[in-house]
């Protein structure tokens, strides 16, 4: 394999390829017109929660997640010592019921997550209240320690400043054409489709608003945990940080590729946070902003080769953070020759040809 790599994207999927090719010893240029700030990343809530996230019939997007979370602390640390902490925190999360119907939700979770041997904590509500300060009258919840999350600005400051380290070239352009790039990894969010005629229909947008608070003086801090809440049907998620703020997420929904911040999802997200978080009302509303996810249509995300030079690494849909690290290696090995991760052969791009063949 050619030791020049190009990688179109500099989202935290495009900067963490990016890096871990450079450790490598290769020449990468990647091509973004606002690297690390430009896109889904830096609107991102952090959470690195792949049991959470589970659900019935993902089994694949819940091994594959786990895989990153294992390899999350060596990334970090590995990060650390280049020059910059990308704020990870090992706090992990607590998943809350408003009513009745949403408890209903999590028992169908636990049972599930039971079912596949993993560790999960069901709580009464006044448990759930316990153990996050804070939180109101909810029905009910689970525990679980071994999520973790991450800041995701720091995160990208860090990456930007190691890719730079190892001499990694920035082109502050859009790519319109492959044509001459050499290996290249297509990491481009929500636009991947645009790159490459395989993807076209297989990635879209998904748009979602998220908003950063800050507690005032005389206002109850964030919960210690990660709060994922279930309110009459919608979710939600809170995210401490460890400056005080408090990120709040994320709606979800089709709407092309508008990035436009309406009062609905304004309205849906505080009024959801209030019910599980009275006090957020007191809090100081710092940012409010709107994102595209890259969703698949399967919610595992395309991490493989596509053809000669061309290597996939998008659709990650709300795990791009979570699953950055054994991406990222999943490009070091194609680039060396090597074996991917084994968790990585489920999210094959070769799965796009064996649904057009059906």
């Amino acid at each position: 394999m050619n030791e020049n790599l190009t990688v179109v994207g500099g989202g935290v999927i495009g900067l963490s390829a990016a890096w871990r090719a450079a450790r490598r010893g290769h020449h990468v240029t990647v091509f973004d017109p606002e690297p690390a700030r430009g896109g889904a990343s830096w609107l991102a809530g952090g959470m690195l929660a792949p049991v959470t996230e589970a659900w019935p019939g993902e089994e694949h997007v819940l091994s594959l997640g786990e895989e990153s979370l294992r390899r999350w602390p060596a990334f970090a640390r590995e990060l650390a010592e280049e020059g910059a902490d990308p704020g990870l925190a090992g706090h992990g999360t607590i998943v809350v019921a408003f009513d009745s119907a949403d408890a209903g939700h999590l028992d169908i979770l636990a049972d599930y997550l039971r079912s596949l041997g993993r560790d999960v904590e069901q709580l009464t509500g006044r448990e759930a209240r316990r153990l996050a300060p804070g939180v109101g009258a909810v029905r009910g919840g689970l525990h679980v320690p071994g999520d973790l999350a991450v800041d995701n600005r720091k995160l990208l400051t860090a990456l930007f400043d190691a890719c730079v380290r190892r001499g990694v070239e920035f082109r502050r352009e859009r790519v319109e054409s492959l044509d001459g790039l050499g290996p290249v990894v297509l990491a481009a969010g929500a636009w991947t489709g645009r790159l490459h005629p395989l993807l076209e229909s297989a990635v879209r947008p998904l748009k979602g608003e998220i908003l950063r608070l800050r507690p005032r003086r005389g206002c109850l801090p964030p919960p210690p945990y990660t709060v994922r809440a279930m309110v009459e049907g919608r979710p939600i998620y809170l995210v401490p940080r460890a400056d005080g703020e408090l990120v709040l997420g994320a709606t979800q929904y089709e709407a092309g590729f508008d990035q436009a911040v309406t009062a609905r999802g304004v309205r849906e997200l505080l009024e959801g946070a209030e019910r599980i978080l009275p006090g957020i009302t007191e809090y100081e509303l710092v940012e409010i902003a709107a994102g595209l996810r890259a969703a698949s249509h399967d919610a595992l995300p395309y991490v493989g080769e596509l053809g000669e030079g061309v290597f996939a690494a998008t659709g990650h849909h709300r795990n791009g953070l979570l699953m950055a690290p054994v991406t990222a290696d999943a490009v070091v090995a194609w680039l060396a020759g090597e074996p991917p991760p084994d968790e990585i052969g489920a999210a094959t791009p070769a799965r796009l040809l064996e649904k057009e063949r059906v």
